[in-house]
């Protein structure tokens, strides 16, 4: 589909140059009369269907520019039309609900978009004088995040996983959970991920009767970097109208974040820049802060974004990882091993971080209990090598009861996901945050040490407990192997 030029049309189209080289997405032009300046947005092509973004000025009459489209049919001596402009984004009530590219244009085939105002990327962020300080906590109803991990509404958490350990489904989750029971808008961007999982999306999303609250837009993996690389700024200009025109809460998901830093590290050896640690552009950080930086909290309304980041080959010290954590007020880490054990959400409570778990925000009961799971946790953690070697019964009894406390509250802090019930067989369970604290309570005084292991094992509330034990739970040390698959997403290396 063409990109939408309607909005373009108004500005006249006067300043023309002509194609000097194609390289790939890396286009130069020359430009007799005036030279466009950075982020200028040109077209090429018999039907103006050749996107080229300007992002260098090489001399006083020739630019660089990186193709937003597929280069095919571009050649030498051809025209190239200055639009006048930056790439614009549609806002206005009438996007809620929709589904976009890069461009603007609509790709849920529902029909063409009316009363939209057309907005640049290019934003700059809230000054500090707008933004607001007040914390508050964003429940999701996943047990071990709002217990161990809470988030902050008008924050940043992130999803950090290497492949298949369940980013998409924990987000996808979230999404379920969140957008039925949160007032504002939510807005769902996919950077470079799999065309299926954009239409799955779209099609639960509509099933659950949410999508009258929803905007989507998409730069999948088989579209050049340099769509990618700008989908997330198109998706936060449109955040960005709803939280300070409309003064809306905004949800914002971004799937992947780390798609977005190889989108700006291939669009950098396009344009010949010399790479920096392990390949990655030289400018990641600024480009990282760039988008990050906008999504805010600010007197009008608050942007909360849940981010999944893929990290390669599992190695959390890789710089796209260490340079997304900086800005996150809540770093959730998921774990291969625990996803090896069949213990989902796969999320690994001690590498996990939130900034909102402290006494003056969640409470001190809260706190105190979190901090309690954590040292139980922790001390299994650290006993795990003296039973593999001598095992548990040359423990101390102190010390065995830790390690069934720990087990059991592992085996507590799994669910059942509404997203995965087609694969598990199990009912989704939404479970609230003064629920999860009191069945984490009633495991710390050792309430449940006649029950077995496994009757704790994907339940909601604990006192679903009694109720699985009478209709017969699995031997302690068996999970179904439905269950070990659950929340697996793939994600490539």
């Amino acid at each position: 589909m063409a990109p939408n030029r309607d909005h373009e049309q108004s500005r006249g189209i006067s300043n023309t140059g002509e194609v000097v080289s194609v390289r790939g997405s890396v286009v130069d032009i020359r430009f007799a009369r005036q030279l466009p300046p950075i982020y200028s947005l040109l077209r090429a092509g018999e039907e103006q269907q050749i996107v080229i973004e300007v992002l260098a000025q090489r001399d006083a009459c020739h630019v660089r520019g990186i193709a937003l489209t597929p280069t095919q049919g571009l050649a030498r001596g051809m025209t190239v039309h200055d639009t006048g402009g930056p790439l614009q984004a549609p806002v206005g009530k009438s996007i809620v609900s929709r589904m976009f590219d890069v461009f603007g244009n609509t790709i849920d085939r529902e029909g063409a978009l009316s009363d939209v105002q057309w907005r640049s990327v290019h934003r700059a962020p809230p000054p500090l004088a707008r933004r607001s300080t007040r914390a508050e906590v964003f429940e999701t109803g996943i047990k071990v995040i709002d217990v161990l991990l809470p988030l902050e509404r008008g924050g940043k958490a992130g999803l950090f996983g290497g492949a298949g350990v369940g980013k998409t489904v924990l987000l996808t989750e979230m999404i379920h959970n969140m957008v039925g029971h949160q007032e504002g808008i939510s807005i769902f961007c996919g950077i470079g991920e799999r065309c299926r999982e954009g239409e799955e999306l779209y099609r639960e999303m509509k099933q659950a009767g949410v999508l009258p609250d929803m905007v989507m837009i998409f730069g999948q993996m088989n579209e050049p970097p340099g769509s990618r690389f700008r989908v997330g700024h198109a998706a936060l200009t449109m955040a960005e109208y709803f939280r300070d025109d409309e003064h809306r809460d905004v949800l914002l998901l971004v799937d992947n974040i780390f798609r977005f830093i190889q989108a700006g590290m291939e669009v950098s050896g396009l344009m010949g820049q010399m790479p920096s640690r392990l390949g990655y552009q030289p400018t990641m950080g600024t480009e990282l802060s760039q988008l990050e930086e906008r999504i805010a909290n600010t007197d009008s309304g608050a942007i909360t974004s849940i981010q999944a980041v893929y990290v390669p080959a599992d190695d959390f010290t890789d710089p796209a990882a260490v340079h997304t954590f900086s800005h996150l007020s809540a770093s959730i880490v998921l774990s291969r091993k625990r996803a090896s054990e069949g213990l989902y959400p796969a999320i690994d409570p001690l590498q996990s971080s939130s900034k909102m778990a402290t006494p003056g925000i969640v409470g001190e009961r809260h706190y105190r209990l979190a901090q309690e799971i954590r040292r139980t946790l922790a001390q299994y953690e650290q006993l795990k090598d003296i039973i593999a070697m001598l095992g548990l019964e040359q423990l101390s009894p102190e010390d065995r009861k830790v390690v069934a406390r720990a087990r059991r509250l592992e085996r507590f802090l799994t669910q059942p996901f509404f997203t995965t019930e087609q694969f598990t067989g199990l009912k989704g369970k939404l479970v609230s945050l003064d629920e999860a604290l009191d069945g984490c309570e009633r495991i710390l005084r050792d309430e449940f040490q006649d029950y077995p292991e496994s009757a704790l094992y994907m339940i909601g509330s604990v006192d679903e407990v009694q109720q699985k034990t009478a209709t017969g739970a699995p031997p302690a040390d068996t999970i179904p192997e439905a269950e070990v698959r659950h929340g697996a997403d793939e994600d490539e290396p």
